[in-house]
């Protein structure tokens, strides 16, 4: 991954932990948000749930990436399931948000938060990995680069989330109409997914092959997951 990324990726620790810190604790919390933000929270508590149905219901003992965890609202989840999680996220004051919100002295304790890079190896082994809406803001080489560095570490499969290469979507993101610009991200990146799928097996010379994959359409969200597995 060369300058262009890391460029990117100070773009994007900026935006989230400073910018739009407040407008992201809103988004994932039960506060009002705007017409547009709603359809976002939507879309988003969508394919959370989704994601959350590929995975055991039973977790007990399992160790889990949350690969760019935001507030933490998948860590949560899993942590009631019974796994064990490392979250970590590049935005200090989204992860501190995401400890701060947990009452429950059970699942505050299988969670280990962390601030820095999800594809770090010092992180460690792990079961299963998620990266929801975390890879979104990359293209599509820095994308399967990502998730090649992390997989090698994955025991059994690993989710992520990217936005879909549609007319719409494009047309949308082209139009600039996601967010008010006071708070605007720096662009997401619609990619298809074919080609996706393909730069990632390059990457790890197909030792993974897709399984799952699912789409979420909420207006002003629209994401897809893929589920690889280790083949």
């Amino acid at each position: 991954m060369d300058s262009a990324y890391q460029t990117r990726r100070a773009e994007l620790r900026t935006y989230f932990d400073e910018t739009a810190s407040v407008t992201w604790q809103k988004l994932t919390s039960n506060a009002p948000v705007s017409g547009i933000r709603a359809t976002v929270r939507a879309g988003r508590e969508a394919m959370h749930n989704e994601v959350l149905s590929w995975l055991p219901q039973d977790m007990t003992g399992l160790r889990i990436l949350d690969a760019g965890c935001g507030t933490g609202t998948f860590a949560v989840e899993a942590a009631k399931r019974g796994a064990n999680v490392l979250a970590i996220d590049i935005a200090r004051s989204l992860v501190e948000t995401a400890a701060e919100r947990i009452t429950d002295p059970v699942v505050r304790s299988r969670i280990i938060w962390r601030v820095g890079d999800m594809t770090s190896p010092d992180l460690g082994e792990f079961d299963h990995m998620l990266a929801m809406d975390s890879i979104i803001h990359y293209d599509a080489h820095d994308m399967a680069a990502m998730v090649a560095k992390i997989l090698p570490r994955i025991r059994r499969s690993a989710i992520f989330t990217y936005a879909p290469q549609t007319p719409l979507l494009s047309a949308m993101h082209f139009a600039g109409k996601f967010f008010p610009r006071s708070d605007r991200a720096p662009a997401i990146v619609p990619v298809s997914g074919g080609r996706l799928m393909d730069l990632l097996a390059a990457e790890t010379n197909d030792r993974w092959r897709g399984n799952r994959k699912h789409r979420v359409n909420s207006t002003f969200y629209i994401s897809e997951a893929r589920e690889v597995i280790r083949r």
